[in-house]
């Protein structure tokens, strides 16, 4: 059996709508405004774009600006957002993650666009199905002859085969 590992890219922006987007979305633009000082001291730029071109090292925008979303990713008990299963149960696990700041305007709050990219546990890949996926934990102790608990889901978008592994 192969072994698999999915990447969720979860894009936020003005228009997404539940509580724990809306937090992450004001939460990272006033980090960004506030982080953003130390790279824009004369206050020439405007947006992320301008910063990044005109400034060294603006790149570590994307880690300073994670912090003010840390409490709101650990909210989530590993599981990843938006993915759900046939039976609609989020089951996918993951260990890492990595936020991006993709847009960002200081002057226009509604111009901020920013994206976490999770990248699941090791999962063992079964079969795909036309638009499902159907995998398994992997499970070190299980033997040939029991029983393996699997998930089938559909393969949204945003939602990738991160690594593959025979």
């Amino acid at each position: 059996m192969r072994k698999i590992t999915l990447c969720y890219r979860k894009i936020i922006s003005v228009n997404s709508m539940s509580t724990w987007e809306r937090l992450v979305f004001t939460d990272s633009f006033t980090e960004f405004k506030m982080q953003s000082q130390y790279y824009n001291q004369k206050g020439e730029y405007n947006t992320f774009a301008e910063l990044k071109h005109h400034v060294p090292n603006a790149e570590q925008l994307h880690f300073l600006v994670s912090g003010a979303v840390m409490g709101y990713i650990r909210q989530l008990d590993d599981l990843i957002p938006d993915v759900t299963n046939n039976l609609g149960l989020h089951f996918l696990k993951f260990n890492q993650f990595r936020f991006e700041i993709i847009n960002s305007d200081l002057r226009n709050i509604d111009k901020h666009v920013v994206a976490i990219n999770f990248y699941s546990e090791e999962l063992q890949y079964i079969e795909q199905i036309g638009d499902y996926l159907l995998t398994s934990k992997i499970n070190p102790s299980n033997s040939d002859n029991e029983p393996m608990l699997t998930d089938m889901f559909v393969i949204t978008p945003y939602l990738t085969i991160y690594t593959i592994q025979q």
